[in-house]
């Protein structure tokens, strides 16, 4: 870092995104993209064009796809905020609704980003302990009277809480903003939007980047009260206006006309996971029940640094976590039958030799 960087940031640990290596060609399952393309609709509006309307700026206020989105969930426009990447949301809500006074509170083992931007905003944050099975004990969040922040279903865990778990953290903070991070819920969690209905400090936040096939678009949108989504449009109209591109705001729109696609997509995913859930028991792993689309294994028979080095020599990439607690787990993407049967395949080498 250069000697013109601030002290509070000198400190800052940051995020770390999943690799992504160009050395190979490599079977990717690191960092729970869909394995499925966009959808037809979303390809067909990504036209020239689209691509010379470039030299005008985006809509700021994201108004069609605000309404779509509205449609297609049931609720008002003005109970929907748009942004680019469920991260922005994030950093949004952490800058409205956090500080060293109201603090937060969150799973120790979580999303990476809470704590980077806990640190970031200088909040004065609690990181929650996990139960010994990995669960979220929901007493650590009743009545704190802190910004709450979850992620259900949580990662890199895949376990949820229920909807009615989490009405209970809201009703028992009134006083504070309770954020429900949905990012994996289209693969078999529960949704809490309709709490959002009942509850004026509820905020929901989604994102394009799993169910619908666009990580590389980012794109996410939140749900919430009036009030807590005319506080995040303070936060971006006082940051940046214009922070969704229009070719994002094309496919988003796109994406929403094919939600059929995309369910049907996600069925599928669901559907491969249970099989490979199966087939890591026929080798000897274990394995939290994921709501999500992907699945933390371990194996006795080889520690989880060593399994996810040796499968990248193999050219197949998981995700490995150097924290202590789940230093034995790896996180494996769902991806299509063949890709997951190549894990397989590779694993058994592995075992074999090991």
């Amino acid at each position: 870092m250069s000697k013109f960087l601030i002290d509070k940031f000198q400190s800052l640990d940051v995020y770390t995104p999943g690799e992504q290596p160009k050395d190979m060609e490599y079977v990717k399952l690191n960092t729970n993209e869909s394995p499925f393309p966009p959808s037809k609709g979303v390809l067909e509006r990504i036209s020239s064009e689209e691509v010379l309307k470039l030299n005008l700026y985006p809509d700021p206020d994201c108004s069609v796809l605000r309404n779509k989105l509205a449609e297609l969930y049931g609720f008002d426009s003005d109970n929907i905020f748009v942004s680019n990447g469920s991260d922005e949301i994030l950093s949004f809500a952490f800058m409205a609704f956090c500080s060293e006074e109201t603090g937060a509170v969150f799973p120790n083992i979580s999303y990476g980003f809470y704590k980077v931007y806990g640190d970031l905003y200088n909040v004065d944050y609690t990181e929650a302990p996990l139960t010994e099975n990995f669960e979220l004990d929901i007493n650590d969040y009743l009545n704190v009277n802190k910004t709450v922040v979850i992620a259900n279903p949580n990662a890199p865990t895949g376990l949820s809480i229920s909807v009615e778990s989490i009405e209970k953290i809201v009703v028992s903070n009134p006083q504070n903003v309770v954020l429900i991070d949905e990012a994996y819920v289209d693969f078999g969690g529960k949704s809490c939007i309709e709490l959002v209905k009942k509850y004026n400090n509820l905020l929901v936040v989604r994102t394009y980047s799993k169910s619908r096939s666009m990580a590389g678009a980012r794109l996410g949108y939140a749900f919430g009260s009036k009030e807590l989504i005319s506080d995040l449009n303070r936060i971006k109209y006082s940051t940046n206006p214009y922070n969704i591109n229009r070719l994002t705001l094309a496919a988003g729109e796109a994406a929403v006309d094919d939600n059929d696609y995309y369910v049907e997509c996600c069925e599928k995913i669901v559907e491969v996971r249970e099989y490979s859930k199966g087939r890591l028991k026929e080798l000897g792993f274990e394995y939290l029940d994921s709501d999500s689309n992907f699945i933390f294994a371990r194996s006795k028979k080889i520690g989880g640094e060593e399994y996810y080095k040796k499968l990248k020599e193999n050219g197949v990439l998981v995700r490995h976590f150097s924290n202590p607690v789940i230093s034995d787990f790896v996180r494996i993407t769902v991806g299509t039958k063949a890709q997951m049967d190549r894990l397989f395949e590779e694993t058994e080498k592995i075992l074999k030799g090991a």
